[in-house]
């Protein structure tokens, strides 16, 4: 992870977990304007086609590029599917099979890379997706403290906001709990994009100091765009120290589709 990558947490919304993803950005060969010399010094002659670049104007075009590549592959999918897709698909060690490190050869967490590093190929198929309607961000909304005369402006019909709502239920691919004290229960909702007929089976990863309980544990699929509700109950079972971050994972797996969501939680 380069050194001048945005970190987390978000400071705006802690239970949503920032960055989502990282992707290439670092000495990238790109297509280079032949205005200005490499160095873009108005000194420096000359002139190539070919440039290595760094930065976010690397990792974004990337990304686009993916995003352009699944919606081909799949048009009917939402831009919200599709940035679950990447998400979840994404991974969290290097090309030799190790934890991700950072410029300082330190170990990295989720704040750092997100869901992990992006991955095409994944991405394509990625059997289950988390997706998201107006109706969620509507309710999102509300649960942020928004009033019925507010949400007027996001909405041209009227809208009953839910009471059973929370920001932390937002049916976002990753998972974060800010200031958990005692027990607090979020509920996420996967929807089927792979083979009809398929069960997937959850594994967790817990931070520590915390048990963590999924419900149900085993999804059974029928048909293709089927969705399945679950709930992920969090009990904090240490003396872990005030303030402190934690992390962990939850996967949903069918034996060939591996469903990964981060988990961050903050006793």
């Amino acid at each position: 992870m380069a050194s001048f990558s945005s970190r987390g947490p978000n400071t705006i919304e802690p239970s949503i977990l920032k960055p989502d993803v990282t992707a290439p950005r670092v000495n990238i060969i790109a297509a280079f304007s032949e205005s200005i010399g490499p160095t873009e010094d108005e000194s420096n002659k000359r002139r190539v086609p070919f440039a290595l670049q760094s930065g976010t104007s690397m990792s974004c075009p990337h990304v686009s590029g993916i995003v352009g590549l699944l919606k081909s592959l799949h048009p009917d999918w939402s831009a919200v599917a599709i940035k679950s897709a990447i998400m979840i698909t994404a991974r969290i060690r290097d090309d030799k099979g190790k934890p991700m490190l950072d410029s300082s050869n330190e170990k990295t967490t989720p704040f750092d890379y997100g869901s992990g590093h992006v991955r095409l190929n994944r991405a394509m198929d990625p059997g289950l997706v988390y997706n998201l309607t107006i109706e969620d961000y509507l309710n999102f909304l509300c649960a942020r403290g928004y009033n019925q005369t507010t949400i007027r402006l996001f909405s041209d019909k009227p809208f009953v906001c839910s009471k059973a709502f929370s920001v932390m239920d937002l049916n976002h691919p990753s998972i974060e709990v800010h200031e958990l004290n005692g027990t607090v229960t979020v509920s996420r909702t996967v929807k089927n994009v792979g083979p009809a007929r398929s069960t997937y089976k959850a594994r967790v990863r817990s931070p520590a100091g915390v048990t963590i309980l999924v419900n149900p544990s085993i999804l059974e699929f029928e048909k293709s765009g089927e969705k399945k509700r679950f709930e992920v109950k969090f009990e904090s079972n240490s003396d872990v120290e005030s303030q402190e971050y934690v992390f962990g994972e939850l996967l949903w797996s069918d034996g060939k589709h591996n469903v990964r969501s981060p988990i961050v939680v903050m006793h």
